[in-house]
């Protein structure tokens, strides 16, 4: 496989241009981070193979430099070798989608961060203190109703693979448990949260969702390759299929790719590819999205785990590497995919990586090593240091890592 390069020129509109696109919200004490170890990259494509997963991309964009690796299969039946242009589902990266609509609804006044959720859905919440902020920040304390969907994870997928959800159906499958804490006591992670905001961005415009997504982000920023075609089941174009394993990991892996989606919508939907999703978060934390007020509100993280390296803000992520590098953006899990989408507060180094298959824990962790080769420019997986002429991987598929740079 060979990395090659494109431009990653933003693509302008009136909508865009009107907003403030100085610099970051968040200012930015960290290192400058080093040079990306592709051998690194490339070393957590074979070991998230190994553990299972059918095949792996990367793309990471650094300055005047485009990195693009690939190993194994995007599709196993066919023998087709995956290559870092395909598109996939991006699970919950589709979150920082959702609130850049949001905020974009709350810097045009149309809704307000510490309002009760209540004054805009058509339908109220059992608990009137849950605000805006709090569905946002995963402090609601609303039930994830997906813990009961998919407790059982093939049979659950296969029960709702082409079902289709209206948001308040998925809602009151949250609320008919008791809240998992009271609103804005604690972080608690909920799907939920993000189809509630769905449905308020629908019910405040009275336009659809994929509306919202294509007129405020798709089409300003040019990205061809993104869709929300929900409930439609299919993907088109040059894509990666998707394979969820079985609880029961003697049986065979099955092949997740059509499906509506419509258990997640507004939480999981979306489809791009990694050019896209790199696009995607440059242009939310250099301000081309988002004004600065609202973006200097997605980008105050609060610690949600022990040693404080991860956090999260409204609809962001944050990580914290182990170069003393933060990154922001969101990681993805839908039937057959995980995704990280992740970059540095400036905008100037950008990554995402997929590796085509879920319900696997291991392959997901092991993923999330490509923050640490790409950012800080390490082999996470301190194996031996892959050879420049290496072939990579699966049916003598070679990988040329020398980056090929353009001007932007």
């Amino acid at each position: 496989m060979r990395i090659r390069n494109t431009s990653l020129a933003l693509a302008g509109s009136a909508m865009v241009a009107a907003l403030v696109t100085a610099s970051p919200a968040v200012a930015d004490s960290t290192p400058t981070p080093p040079k990306p170890s592709l051998t690194g990259v490339l070393a957590v494509q074979k070991q998230a193979m190994a553990a299972g997963a059918p095949g792996a991309l990367t793309r990471i964009d650094s300055g005047s430099a485009v990195y693009r690796l690939s190993m194994g299969k995007a599709d196993r039946a066919a023998g087709t070798p995956m290559d870092a242009d395909r598109r996939f589902r991006v699970g919950s990266v589709s979150k920082s989608f959702t609130t850049v609509v949001l905020m974009q609804l709350v810097a045009e006044g149309r809704i307000d961060l510490d309002a009760p959720a209540n004054d805009y859905l058509p339908q109220a919440l059992p608990d009137g203190r849950i605000t805006v902020r709090h569905l946002l920040s995963h402090r609601s304390g609303l039930w994830d109703y997906t813990n009961d969907m998919f407790y059982n994870t093939v049979p659950g997928f296969e029960a709702v693979r082409n079902k289709v959800f209206t948001y308040q159906e998925l809602i009151d499958l949250s609320t008919a448990h008791a809240p998992t804490n009271q609103p804005g006591d604690a972080y608690s992670y909920s799907n939920t949260n993000f189809v509630v905001l769905g449905l308020m961005i629908e019910h405040v415009t009275g336009v659809p969702v994929a509306t919202q997504y294509q007129q405020r982000i798709f089409e300003p920023l040019g990205l061809k390759n993104t869709s929300y075609v929900h409930p439609r089941t299919t993907l088109t174009g040059s894509y990666a299929r998707g394979y969820v394993r079985d609880d029961d990991t003697t049986l065979p892996l099955v092949d997740s790719t059509e499906q509506t989606v419509s258990w997640a919508q507004s939480a999981g939907a979306v489809i791009s590819n990694s050019a896209d999703l790199n696009r995607f978060f440059a242009a939310v934390v250099s301000g081309k999205l988002v004004a600065p007020a609202q973006l200097r509100e997605m980008m105050s993280m609060v610690p949600v785990n022990a040693d404080q390296t991860q956090s999260y803000g409204l609809g962001l992520r944050g990580r914290k590497l182990s170069c003393g590098v933060t990154v922001y953006g969101h990681t993805g899990t839908v039937q057959g995919y995980y995704t990280y989408a992740f970059t540095t507060a400036d905008g100037r180094r950008i990554m995402s990586s997929m590796a085509n298959t879920s319900n696997n824990g291991t392959v997901n962790t092991i993923l999330g090593g490509t923050l640490e080769a790409a950012f800080c420019g390490t082999d996470p997986t301190r194996t031996t240091t892959l050879s420049r002429s290496a072939a990579a991987v699966d049916g003598g598929h070679t990988e040329d890592i020398a980056p090929q740079v353009v001007r932007r």
